[in-house]
């Protein structure tokens, strides 16, 4: 391939990485205040929680996509550029699918530790904040990593609305050269790179995270929280 061609590829690449990250972060505030919210005790916050899961879960990523850059315009009268159009509509459906990570993992913590948060009269988000989530995090990197690498393919979708990231970079390529098989397995490759650096990222996070469990408390948490919590055998889930 010629420079400018090669310049183009990049630009894709740049692109990808623009829209994984924001759409990411995206999705990872919606999973945990999604997921949190289907653990309330309050059924109302419970229900609409789950409305939405079922709601962004069941739709299709692509025709969101779609309803995000092609029906929202003229109902509202304003346009989404495509980045931010990709963004919102990858980062709200994946998040759908983060919340239930959440949940579960937060369901699954040792009910004596949630009785042992409520005996030392910790207020809800105390013992979310200083047991709950120290010890479901951890749990949670693994099938994150697995939705971040479906959220990075998932980026490929948004070359439909003419958005130049590496999908449609590399096609753009193909029909200059009439090399498919040749560019199209470059494209390969540069989705495994990207996949592989995070999963050596998560698992990198993932063993930080465990190792901090038991550890000495954090600076925003006082001694006198630390200090009970041990007394009743909920200190290893400070951190």
């Amino acid at each position: 391939m010629t420079s400018g061609l090669w310049e183009l590829v990049l630009k894709g690449i740049w692109t990808t990485v623009q829209l994984l990250v924001l759409s990411a972060l995206l999705a990872a505030a919606v999973s945990f205040v999604v997921g949190v919210a289907r653990t309330h005790r309050l059924w109302v916050v419970r229900f609409l929680a789950g409305f939405y899961t079922e709601v962004f879960r069941g739709t299709s990523a692509l025709v969101m996509i779609f309803w995000v850059f092609f029906v929202l315009p003229p109902a509202f009268g304003w346009q989404l550029v495509p980045l931010w159009a990709g963004t919102l509509a990858l980062g709200l459906t994946y998040g759908a699918y983060g919340s239930e990570i959440v949940r579960g993992a937060l369901s699954a913590v040792d009910p004596a530790q949630k009785e042992g948060g409520i005996a030392l009269s910790f207020t809800p988000w105390q013992r979310m904040r200083l047991v709950l989530l120290p010890q479901a995090v951890p749990e949670m990197i693994p099938p994150f990593s697995n939705l971040l690498i479906e959220l990075l393919k998932g980026t490929a979708l948004v070359s439909i609305m003419g958005m130049g990231d590496l999908a449609f970079s590399g096609n753009l390529v193909r029909l200059a050269l009439q090399e498919s098989a040749e560019i199209y397995t470059y494209i390969l490759l540069i989705y495994f790179v990207i996949a592989f650096l995070l999963t050596r990222v998560m698992r990198g996070l993932e063993k930080k995270l465990k190792a901090g469990v038991g550890k000495a408390p954090a600076s925003g948490v006082t001694a006198d929280e630390f200090k009970r919590a041990q007394t009743t055998g909920v200190g290893g889930a400070v951190s």
